[in-house]
């Protein structure tokens, strides 16, 4: 199995490294700070680099994130239909109450999967679905 994990800089944090580890069906994101105009370009710029399989699942952890603009929206409905089109899904977990009210308010938490911790996704996913990333 395989997890992609890219770590996402914001306008404060510069772009960290991507980080490979073979463990889970995955590809994980990990973006930090504020996705805003800066983040989102990043954060858009890291999903396009996904060489995409059929059925892979594509995590978006906003632990590390207190803010989200009109940017950063427009690079999650991206990521989405990107997803989408290629048969994969992708989910959201860990998000903060700043960013959830803003998916709430634009009413993209009733498009987007959103789970509360990435555990969750890991005891409720049906491995099954999911093909090897990678």
């Amino acid at each position: 199995m395989s997890v992609f994990c890219f770590f996402v800089g914001s306008l404060n944090y510069p772009v960290k490294c991507m980080t490979l580890t073979s463990e889970c069906q995955m590809i994980l994101f990990k973006p930090q700070g504020s996705i805003d105009l800066r983040g989102g370009v990043a954060l858009s710029e890291k999903m396009a680099e996904v060489v995409p399989q059929r059925h892979q699942l594509w995590v978006i952890d906003l632990a590390e994130v207190d803010f989200m603009d009109s940017s950063g929206l427009v690079s999650l409905v991206q990521g989405l239909k990107a997803a989408r089109r290629i048969g994969c899904r992708l989910i959201l977990c860990n998000v903060k109450a700043p960013v959830r009210l803003i998916l709430e308010l634009t009413q993209l938490d009733s498009v987007l999967e959103i789970f509360h911790t990435y555990e969750d996704i890991l005891t409720t996913v049906d491995e099954n679905s999911m093909l090897i990333a990678g």
